[in-house]
């Protein structure tokens, strides 16, 4: 499990195919000296296992499907990504629960400054956006960030200059790919009223019937 407070930027220094899937090899001298094979680490917000730590930089191995899910199957070497490890048991629980299970991909949209705050909207696919509400919790590339908007076609999150200048969030261009994890609570609830919903599926008259409109 993860907290979606990252812990330091790395650098993507190789990539190659393998067994289906990606090894990748991290530049990471700030982590990698807390850093064991087996070990946990979400990369741009995809928890991947360490393999094999070399010197200043550590490796790891991205499946098919993770690399078909996210930005994982195409990132370009010498790219910055954001790296957390995992949380250890007692440790201060600082932004939201991420899993490290990225559910799909948003585009970064537009960005425009108010005062010292950036305001970041991306596009999302429907499914993803019916798991996401104003005040609530998202992770961006492993970022954990508070939803400002949610409409039907994307959603809004404000950033800090701390988290602009201390992940890679400041390198996003328009039109660039973002891994999304979207709040664990959020899925759960939505699963368990369209199961408790039946065969006609989650609608209006049924929230209404139960109380929840």
């Amino acid at each position: 499990m993860f907290t979606g407070l990252i812990r330091c930027v790395g650098v993507l220094s190789q990539a190659r195919p393998e067994s289906g899937g990606r090894r990748l090899v991290i530049a990471a001298p700030e982590l990698v000296g807390d850093l064991h094979e087996g070990d946990s680490v979400a990369v741009n917000g995809a928890c991947l296992t360490v393999t094999q730590v070399l010197g200043q930089s550590f490796a790891a191995f991205s499946g098919a499907e993770t690399c078909e899910r996210t930005t994982l199957g195409s990132l370009p070497v010498g790219c910055l990504v954001n790296l957390e490890p995992a949380l250890k048991l007692g440790q201060e629980m600082g932004g939201h629960i991420v899993q490290g299970h990225v559910d799909g991909l948003g585009r970064l949209a537009g960005l425009k400054r108010e005062g010292e705050t950036l305001r970041l909207s991306f596009t999302a696919g429907g499914e993803l956006l019916a798991d996401m509400v104003p005040r609530g919790s998202v992770a961006v590339d492993g970022v954990s960030l508070t939803l400002t908007k949610v409409d039907a076609r994307g959603f809004e999150v404000a950033v800090i200059p701390y988290t602009w200048e201390h992940t890679n969030l400041g390198r996003l261009q328009p039109g660039d790919a973002v891994n999304l994890e979207t709040d664990l609570i959020a899925k759960y609830i939505r699963r368990f009223l369209a199961v408790q919903a039946g065969p006609g599926g989650l609608t209006r008259e049924f929230l209404a019937e139960h109380g929840y409109l």
